[in-house]
């Protein structure tokens, strides 16, 4: 279990911190050893969280339409990029999220956190694919007594309008109305859930390699890969404090103020 690093100052300067001592005991949303709930699992943020948990030692509970599309991610996977998964931890199960029966397979399982990071174009999915699905994950979650979730979602989304670069303003307005519709529609009930959430939206998605820098931002987004995404979403429903637990951070990893969080090897006497 890795604590997030945090900051000495604003405005770019980034800290470098040791990560904090491993708990060696269960807590309500986190494990040392955990098992991670993933739906939306052949998405390429979701690949990432996939990779990356499994790399950390923890268990993965998959849920996506097509199995066989849930593929080692081009961020972090090097060379063994876009091959399957072949890891006895990692379970992925063939399901609609708008289906509670097929979202109820997963936990089955002991699931000790969930990502949500559903998408896909609405006339695939339909209009209120992200909503409903999401509704049903957390009512299954809150049947469980499951209480920690990370949602992606995207700049744009909710009261962060004004953070969207221009251009991509015009695109949410127009052919994206409808997905951002559902996006606000999704964070809403997120909100209102009294789950422990935290709504990630990151700025521009890349599928290059991770930076090892995240940017918690103010101001307008910049790009980030979608490997630094699947790190934050870990963080957020791994690390029992985690500082922005029911809070919706925009991220990026180019451009943007305020926080800054050192990821780096550096950062965590790795070099």
């Amino acid at each position: 279990m890795r604590s997030i690093l945090l900051p000495a100052a604003l405005l770019g300067t980034a800290a470098a911190f040791a990560p904090a001592p491993r708990a060696a005991t269960r807590t309500s949303s986190t494990s040392l050893d955990a098992t991670i709930a993933v739906f939306g699992a052949s998405g390429l943020t979701a690949q990432e969280c996939v990779f990356q948990a499994l790399k950390d030692g923890d268990k993965v509970v998959g849920l996506t339409r097509t199995p066989s599309n849930c593929k080692i991610p081009k961020g972090s996977g090097g060379a063994d990029a876009e091959k399957p998964f072949d890891d006895p931890n990692l379970t992925l199960i063939a399901g609609d999220v708008t289906k509670a029966a097929d979202v109820a397979k997963v936990f089955e399982n002991d699931i000790d956190g969930v990502v949500i990071a559903l998408g896909g174009k609405t006339s695939d999915v339909g209009d209120t694919m992200l909503t409903d699905g999401t509704n049903n994950i957390m009512a299954a979650m809150k049947d469980k007594g499951v209480k920690r979730v990370a949602v992606v979602t995207s700049i744009g989304a909710g009261d962060s309008k004004d953070q969207a670069p221009f251009a991509f303003k015009i695109l949410m307005m127009t052919v994206m109305k409808k997905i951002f519709n559902d996006k606000n529609n999704q964070e809403a009930a997120v909100e209102a859930s009294g789950l422990e959430y935290c709504i990630v939206r990151p700025g521009g998605l890349t599928v290059d390699p991770p930076t090892g820098v995240i940017n918690v931002i103010d101001g307008e987004a910049g790009s980030i890969p979608r490997a630094d995404v699947a790190q934050f979403c870990l963080e957020a429903v791994k690390d029992a404090d985690f500082p922005y637990v029911g809070k919706c951070p925009c991220i990026s990893s180019v451009g943007g103020t305020s926080w800054v969080k050192d990821r780096s090897k550096a950062a965590r006497g790795e070099m």
